[in-house]
C-alpha cells in the first residue's frame, strides 16, 4: 500500500513478516530500490505483526526517495534489511512528553505506543510548518493521553513552535519524568535547550544524519558527551543533553553538492 500524505511525503506499507515480528520502537530499515540503487535507512513508523507488514514514511527530496515514491502496490523492492539500530529505552518513567516535528511524528508513533504500553502517562506534541505536513495525527491521538498540534503558520492547531507547548508541559509541577524529540536537527536542538531549562531528561533520534546505516561509511559520526558515536550502530537515539548539535548540523552539509546534483539529474530523467 502507498499513500501520499502531502506534496512530497509518502507512507508505504511493506510486506516483511520477519521484521514485523521482531522490530521494536526506534529501530530502522535499510531499503534498496533497484539492483544498483542506493541503500537508504528509514525508521519504522508502524508494524502489524498479524499482517506481517511494516510501515515507512519518507519525503521525496533526493534521488532514491524520488524513485521510491514512484513504486505502487504490488511492486517489489530489491532489498529490505532490518530491524537495525538499538531500540528505544522503554520503561515506566511516569509522565513522558513525546515531541514530533514534521515527518518526525511518524517514527515517534511506535515510541508513543511503547511508552503507553509500559504504563506511562504520555503527552504528545505534533508540529509542522503547515497543515498539510502534519502526519500520523489520528494514530497519535488514539494512543497518547493528550495530543497538542501546532503549526508554524497557524494553518492548523495553535500557531507556535513545538518548543512552546514543550516548555509549558515541562514547567508543570510535578515536572515530566522523561521527554523524547524526533524531527529536524535544529528543532531537536531547541527541544533539548527547553528540557534543560527545567532539568527534564530528553532522548533524541539522530536518524537524519545516517547514510549507509551499517557503520561502514562513518558519515553518521556524532559527538555525544565528548565521545565519538556512530548513529546507525550506537543509536539512533541518544541522551539529548550530551549531543553536540552544532557539530552535527554542520556535518550534515558534507554531501549537499552531490545530493543536489543527483536530485537535479533525477528530476530531468523522470520529468518531475
Amino acid at each position: 500500500m502507498k499513500k501520499q500524505l502531502s506534496a512530497d511525503v509518502y507512507e508505504m506499507v511493506l510486506s516483511a513478516p520477519l521484521i514485523a515480528r521482531s522490530r521494536k520502537a526506534g529501530q530502522f530499515l535499510i531499503v534498496q530500490s533497484g539492483a544498483l540503487g542506493e541503500r537508504i535507512p528509514l525508521t519504522i513508523a508502524d508494524a502489524d505483526e498479524s499482517a506481517g507488514t511494516v510501515t515507512i514514511v519518507f519525503q521525496a527530496v533526493g534521488e532514491t526517495t524520488m524513485r521510491l515514491s514512484l513504486k505502487n502496490a504490488g511492486d517489489e523492492l530489491d532489498n529490505v534489511l532490518g530491524p537495525l539500530g538499538n531500540p528505544t529505552h522503554i520503561e515506566k518513567f511516569g509522565t513522558v512528553i513525546c515531541v514530533g516535528g514534521g515527518i518526525g511524528s511518524a517514527p515517534l508513533f511506535p515510541i508513543i505506543q511503547a511508552m503507553k504500553k509500559a504504563g506511562n502517562r504520555v503527552f504528545a506534541v505534533v508540529g509542522a510548518r503547515t497543515r498539510e505536513l502534519v502526519v500520523f495525527e489520528e494514530r497519535i491521538r488514539r494512543t497518547a493521553d493528550e495530543t497538542i498540534v501546532v503549526t508554524d503558520d497557524g494553518s492548523y492547531g495553535s500557531k507556535a513552535l513545538v518548543t512552546e507547548p514543550l516548555k509549558e508541559l515541562c514547567s508543570q509541577i510535578p515536572k515530566p519524568d522523561m521527554s523524547v524529540a524526533i524531527g529536524p536537527p535544529i528543532m531537536m536542538k531547541f527541544c533539548v535547550a527547553t528540557a534543560r531549562e527545567f532539568g527534564v531528561p530528553i532522548m533524541v533520534s539522530l536518524n537524519t544524519i545516517m547514510i549507509d546505516g551499517t557503520g561502514m561509511c562513518g558519515s553518521c559520526r556524532v559527538s555525544v558527551g565528548g565521545e565519538t558515536k556512530f548513529v546507525c550502530v550506537d543509536g539512533p537515539e541518544f541522551d539529548g543533553h550530551k549531543v553536540d548539535f552544532d557539530n552535527m548540523i554542520q556535518r550534515m552539509w558534507t554531501f549537499k553538492d552531490r545530493e543536489d546534483e543527483a536530485r537535479h539529474k533525477c528530476r530531468l530523467e523522470l520529468g518531475v
